[in-house]
């Protein structure tokens, strides 16, 4: 048997992915997964409503995940980009910048990117007092002033997090109340972050680094400039789905990928699961889903749970 064939073959390593592999590889399948990072999960500085952890960072969990994948015998490759897919007929093909495999099954947890503001500056300044991640730039900005957008759970859990390291958060959100649940928006209230309702960021602006946000109030009309040395954008995310799309996986109007209840695509031996079908993005519903991809994985490659192999090479 070709050594780059596998049985199942996950794209995305966060916790879909992972929770998907830890499911197929105990139930004997031959498993690779394949990504670029761990995902935007990893990315949370505090996890609290995932079942049987009080407190946890979204890194330790996903770490655990990748683990107990390992363990029952998963092959991760991290980082490993895919640059295209062939979906047609049985046998699949996966491609990367290192490699290309073939499999009988594939799962799409690709999961979803921080959508932007598409300001001016945003682009400029990326790297350079703009981010998309507090628990990978917060740091830098000890003791300065920074600026959080947004106004749902990653942004008040971002402005938080901040306001423990810097001189001064604001959080600039576009309506007149935040859609984060109800304890965090008591926290950030309770916290001193100076939240600017009726909020927009127009503009970013600086020389080498950013300096300046450009705010315009819906309200009043009015347009100020607020002095910070950093923006944070939590403003939602928007799917990859871009390389499923290419190889015929249909999606919706905002580009999540479209599954039945057993998470299968319009075809056959593809299934997607977590964050990149739009179903509620939380990291409980993305294992939910990557391990219902898994099990009707299985079914589809043995042809029921006491076939032997209905596909493979």
């Amino acid at each position: 048997m070709d050594e780059n064939y596998y049985d199942l073959i996950i794209i995305g390593v966060g916790p879909a992915g992972l929770s998907a592999a830890i499911y197929s590889a105990r139930m004997g399948l031959k498993t690779l997964v394949l990504g670029e990072s761990l995902g935007l999960a990893a990315e949370a500085t505090i996890i609290e409503n995932y079942p049987g952890f009080r407190r946890i960072s979204g890194l330790e969990l996903v770490e655990k995940m990748r683990e107990q994948a390992e363990e029952f015998g998963a092959v991760i490759h991290l980082p490993e980009t895919v640059i295209d897919l062939d979906l047609k007929g049985k046998i699949k093909s996966v491609k990367t910048e290192a490699s290309t495999y073939k499999c009988g099954a594939i799962i799409i947890a690709t999961g979803c990117t921080h959508r932007k503001l598409n300001v001016p500056g945003e682009e400029e300044f990326k790297g350079r007092g703009v981010s998309y991640c507090v628990t990978c730039d917060g740091p830098f900005f000890k003791g300065k002033k920074v600026a959080v957008v947004g106004g749902g759970n990653a942004a008040a859990t971002a402005a938080l997090y901040l306001k423990d390291l810097t001189s001064n958060v604001f959080l600039i959100h576009r309506r007149e109340d935040l859609r984060a649940d109800e304890i965090l928006k008591r926290r950030v209230i309770d916290s001193g972050v100076s939240i600017l309702f009726n909020s927009e960021v127009k503009a970013i602006v600086g020389r080498n680094f950013v300096e300046k946000v450009v705010v315009f109030n819906k309200k009043t009309g009015e347009e100020n400039l607020l002095e910070i040395d950093g923006v944070f954008i939590y403003v939602g995310e928007e799917p990859q789905s871009g390389l499923a799309k290419k190889a015929g996986v249909l999606v919706d109007d905002e580009g999540f990928i479209i599954v039945n209840r057993r998470q299968e695509t319009n075809i056959e031996g593809v299934y997607a699961a977590g964050d990149v079908t739009g179903n509620v993005r939380q990291i409980g519903t993305a294992v939910g889903e990557g391990i219902t991809a898994a099990v009707n994985s299985y079914l589809y490659l043995r042809g029921g749970w006491y076939g032997k192999e209905k596909v493979g090479v």
